[in-house]
């Protein structure tokens, strides 16, 4: 798996935004970062600006507009950030992890229930692959 680019939790947000609107010009990002943060429109842009020189974004002028699409995944870059988190404070052990959030009731019933589906899921998959092997 590749390296992805570090970015700030403010450069997340103008990603977010990115990833669900892109293509998206720079008025349309800073209308919307706006609405829910306190960052003047020169912030915003030195944030996007940051996010084309680390390679997360790339983008295209059309006349005098700068239109952005993400280079990295969204879900990519989740999943690296994920396994950071994990390796970081858990020592890669996923179960140490819920352990946790389960003993400090940080999960509802709803968020553990999904959890078993998923964990069925994973498991008849799982069970699946081995078959075919």
């Amino acid at each position: 798996m590749k390296t992805l680019p570090q970015i700030s939790e403010a450069e997340f947000e103008v990603m977010k935004i990115v990833w669900k609107y892109a293509p998206i010009n720079t008025n349309e990002i800073t209308e919307r970062l706006t609405k829910t943060t306190n960052w003047s429109p020169k912030t915003i842009q030195t944030l996007i600006k940051r996010l084309v020189t680390k390679g997360a974004l790339t983008y295209e002028k059309q006349s005098r507009i700068f239109v952005y699409t993400p280079l990295i995944k969204e879900q990519e870059y989740i999943g690296q950030e994920s396994n950071t988190f994990l390796e970081r404070y858990y020592d890669g052990n996923i179960t140490s992890m819920l352990s946790a959030y389960i003993e400090n009731d940080k999960l509802s019933e709803s968020e553990i229930d999904t959890l078993r589906s998923l964990l069925r899921k994973g498991a008849q998959k799982h069970h699946l692959n081995s078959q075919v092997e």
